[in-house]
């Protein structure tokens, strides 16, 4: 029925901490931006490999109510091929990561990272 995801959306508080996280941090390509004064927000698309992301900046978003079981998406997951390069790619750019762990189901490498409002994100080898 479903041939795969289109795009996901994140909802981010401020606009240059998202596009610095999103964009020049992590690489994701800007496919096009829009403001949108009827919703007072900011619409930007992003492209990562085969996947989109809709990014929308709003400063008014409340803050997350827990980390990260909150209901709804609990986190992001992206895989990549060599988890160590990337981890180490994401420190030069000045973001954390968890420890480097293997999933308990997959036993394939994985750790956590956040974005600038607390989403975690995930690589997955």
């Amino acid at each position: 029925m479903f041939d795969q995801m289109h795009h996901v959306a994140i909802i981010a508080r401020d606009y240059q901490q998202a596009k610095t996280f999103y964009v020049d941090k992590l690489g994701f390509e800007v496919i096009r931006e829009h403001r949108r004064p009827d919703k007072g927000d900011i619409k930007i698309d992003l492209r990562f490999g085969n996947g989109e992301i809709e990014l929308f900046i709003n400063e008014d978003a409340p803050a997350r109510p827990s980390f990260p079981e909150a209901a709804g998406l609990r986190h992001l997951a992206f895989r990549v091929s060599k988890i160590e390069d990337v981890v180490a790619k994401l420190a030069d750019k000045g973001i954390d990561c968890e420890p480097i762990r293997y999933d308990t189901f997959t036993q394939k490498k994985m750790t956590f990272f956040q974005d600038p409002d607390g989403l975690p994100l995930e690589l997955h080898e």
